[in-house]
């Protein structure tokens, strides 16, 4: 798209780290994996120049071109969208939730939570070893960032607000979803820290973190587990971030700090509950704030106006003292009961694993 409205074959560092590893020291593709990659190709199709195929590399604020007059035509048939104005580099939707969280700083990152749930932390320095639990993108300044994705995320979740929503009509009570889920969410809050002895799985789908090709949604509790709603909304809450857990914990083998997230998602509308519970299960402190719920389009924008702008100022540093220095935040410490809580649940949920693996071959 940015070739067609600009003429100029670019992207955003974010973006191109999507296609091909970046150097952080450079910005640009790394060179001696580019030299390695083209010797594979050259061996399969001579005189290729695989390097001039990958479209230009920018960083934020650098001058990626301005709308042509062809591009104003492909925007608007009419003609009144005039040509000329100024184009920031292309980024994608990590990229520009990084922007709109305020997570482009080593040492922060965001976690989104949807349909799927993922996270991305900004990191000091290469990782030491190649991990098949992370992807390795960048911010849109070029610094590393480690992506831990996870397919299932809140659907789950979302399914048993309306099971208890369809109960609640039965029963002639009126209650709408926000209500249900505010409802729910509070109990959740005074389940206990290991959840009572539950466990759940949200596999709608299969979960490359843990092997899995395929999901089947699962409750599976001992005879001597403690059975209530608020024990069963905690493991439901607990559930959507397991996985992201089990990735994130390579992250800290690694050594990597984490000095606060910035969390973002229908889940932590409900003031306080899920982002608490998540403070628990990353082991750091969780933000929420006003403009998280912008997303990607905003960010882009801001991204736009930083273009504009030319403060003479890092990403990092204006993002944090002319778009977010009035922000209203919120921030969950972890609580220490919820940590020693949810890695025990944890531990039982990594060893119960082979349940949801028998359940995906034996029902089908």
């Amino acid at each position: 798209m940015h070739w067609r409205l600009t003429g100029r074959k670019a992207l955003g560092v974010g973006d191109a780290s999507g296609m091909f590893p970046i150097d952080p020291a450079t910005h640009d593709y790394d060179a001696p994996m580019l030299a390695r990659f083209g010797e594979m190709v050259a061996a399969r199709q001579p005189g290729l120049d695989v390097a001039a195929l990958l479209p230009k590399v920018l960083v934020a604020g650098q001058d990626a071109g301005t709308l042509t007059a062809e591009g104003a035509a492909l925007l608007d048939p009419t003609g009144r969208l005039q040509p000329g104005a100024p184009v920031c580099p292309p980024e994608g939707d990590a990229g520009t939730g990084m922007v709109a969280t305020n997570a482009v700083a080593p040492r922060t990152g965001n976690i989104s939570a949807g349909t799927s749930i993922f996270a991305m932390v900004v990191l000091e320095k290469p990782l030491t070893a190649v991990h098949e639990e992370l992807d390795i993108v960048t911010t849109p300044a070029g610094d590393l960032v480690a992506m831990v994705h996870c397919n299932n995320g809140a659907s789950e979740l979302g399914t048993w607000a309306g099971v208890f929503t369809e109960f609640a009509a039965a029963i002639g009570a009126k209650a709408d979803a926000n209500a249900v889920f505010g409802a729910l969410f509070g109990a959740a809050l005074v389940g206990e820290a290991d959840g009572g002895g539950l466990l759940a799985y949200n596999y709608l789908a299969g979960e490359p973190i843990t092997g899995l090709t395929e999901g089947r949604p699962l409750v599976v509790r001992t005879p001597g587990s403690r059975l209530t709603l608020a024990n069963f909304m905690r493991t439901q809450l607990y559930a959507a971030f397991g996985t992201l857990s089990l990735g994130m914990n390579v992250l800290r083998v690694e050594g990597v700090q984490l000095d606060s997230m910035f969390a973002h998602g229908g889940m932590f509308k409900t003031a306080g509950v899920a982002q608490r519970l998540l403070a628990a299960a990353i082991g750091a402190p969780v933000t929420v704030g006003e403009t998280a719920s912008e997303g990607g389009a905003w960010g882009v924008a801001v991204l736009a106006e930083y273009l504009r702008a030319r403060p003479g100022q890092s990403l990092s540093d204006y993002l944090g003292s002319r778009v977010f220095a009035d922000a209203k935040l919120e921030v969950a410490a972890p609580d220490p009961a919820d940590v020693a809580g949810y890695a025990a649940w944890l531990k039982l949920y990594s060893a119960g694993l082979a349940i949801e693996k028998a359940a995906a071959e034996a029902i089908r």
